[in-house]
C-alpha cells in the first residue's frame, strides 16, 4: 500500500513537470519559470536513478508530440534540479544546496547565449531592443504624449534598451538564486513529509554576509568612478551588476539584523517581516547592513541584553 502511495505520488509530480514545461511557451512561462526544478528536484531526491529515469520517459515521450523544443527544455530544467536532488540525498547543507542550483541554472544561461551566438546567430542586443520599443510604444503615441504633457524620444527609448542590455548579468545572477530558493522553500517541506530528510537554511537572524563585502563595496565605487570618466561600455557594464549585486548582499545583512534585534528584544513576530519587505523598498536602510558588517553591533547587544 505504501509502494502504491508512494507511486502515486511520484507519477503526480512526473505530471506536474510535464505542465509546468508545457506551459513555458506560454505567456504562463512568467511566472512558471521560478517553479520548474521543483518536480525535478522532488523526483529524483525521493527515488533511485533507475525510477527518476522511467519517471521522465513518459513526460519526454509526450512532450516530443507537442514540439522536439521541449526536450531541450527539460534538459534545461532537469540537470539543476539534479544537482539539487543529489545534494539533499547527501545530506549537504541547504547553503551549499541552494549555491550549487543557482550555479548550475546560470551556467547553463551563459551557456544557452553563448550556443545562441555562435552557432544560431541569435543577437540578444536585438531582441532586448524589439522588446523595449514594443513595450514602451504606447509612451510614442501621439495622443498619448498630448495628454500626459510630455514626451517620449526615439533617444530615450535607445537609451532605456542600452541600460537593460548592461544589467543582464545581474537579471541572470538574481533570477537564478531566486529560482534555486524557491525550489528550496517549497520542495524541503514535501520532502519531509515524503521521508527525505533536508537539511533546512539557519534562521534568518543567523544570516550574516562575509565582511569582505565591504571591500567589495569600496571596489564597486571605484569602479563606478572609472566608469564615468570612461567612454567603453566594460566598465559600465562591470559598475551596473556589481553595486547591485553588493547591496542586495547589505539587504540580506539588514534582515538578519532585523530578526536578530526582534528576538533579542522580543518583539511581536510580524514585526521584522515588515521590516524584511520595508528593506527592498526603502533604499537607505540597506546602511544597517553596512553598518552591522562594518561593527559588532549583534555583540552589543546581546552584550547589554546580559
Amino acid at each position: 500500500m505504501n509502494l502504491l502511495k508512494f507511486s502515486f505520488k511520484s507519477a503526480v509530480w512526473s505530471a506536474v513537470y510535464l505542465l509546468l514545461l508545457l506551459s513555458l511557451l506560454t505567456p504562463l512561462s512568467v511566472l512558471a519559470i521560478f517553479f520548474m526544478m521543483i518536480p525535478g528536484v522532488i523526483l529524483y531526491a525521493s527515488l533511485s536513478l533507475k525510477s527518476f529515469i522511467w519517471h521522465l520517459v513518459p513526460v519526454a515521450v509526450i512532450l516530443v508530440i507537442f514540439h522536439p523544443i521541449y526536450l531541450l527544455l527539460l534538459l534545461i530544467f532537469t540537470l539543476p534540479a539534479l544537482v539539487m536532488g543529489h545534494a539533499y540525498k547527501t545530506r549537504k547543507s541547504a547553503l551549499f544546496t541552494l549555491m550549487a542550483g543557482s550555479g548550475t541554472m546560470l551556467a547553463e544561461y551563459l551557456l544557452l547565449l553563448l550556443v545562441g551566438s555562435v552557432i544560431f546567430q541569435f543577437d540578444l542586443s536585438s531582441y532586448i531592443e524589439d522588446v523595449v520599443r514594443l513595450t514602451i510604444e504606447p509612451l510614442t503615441n501621439t495622443s498619448n504624449q498630448m495628454i500626459n504633457g510630455f514626451a517620449w524620444t526615439p533617444e530615450m527609448t535607445e537609451d532605456v534598451a542600452k541600460q537593460t542590455q548592461l544589467m543582464i548579468p545581474f537579471a541572470l545572477v538574481v533570477t537564478s538564486m531566486v529560482m534555486a530558493f524557491i525550489t528550496h522553500v517549497i520542495a524541503r517541506p514535501i520532502l519531509n513529509v515524503m521521508g527525505v530528510t533536508v537539511s533546512k537554511l539557519p534562521p534568518a537572524r543567523e544570516w550574516r554576509m562575509p565582511r569582505a563585502l565591504i571591500w567589495y563595496y569600496f571596489l564597486a565605487l571605484l569602479i563606478e568612478v572609472i566608469s564615468r570618466q570612461s567612454d567603453g561600455t566594460y566598465w559600465t557594464m562591470i559598475a551596473m551588476n556589481l553595486s547591485p549585486l553588493i547591496n542586495l548582499g547589505f539587504m540580506i545583512q539588514a534582515i538578519g539584523f532585523f530578526f536578530f534585534l526582534s528576538h533579542t528584544k522580543k518583539w511581536n513576530p510580524v514585526i521584522p517581516y515588515f521590516l524584511a519587505v520595508a528593506v527592498f523598498f526603502i533604499g537607505p536602510l540597506r546602511i544597517i547592513g553596512i553598518i552591522d558588517l562594518a561593527f559588532p553591533l549583534r555583540e552589543a547587544i546581546s552584550k547589554s541584553k546580559r
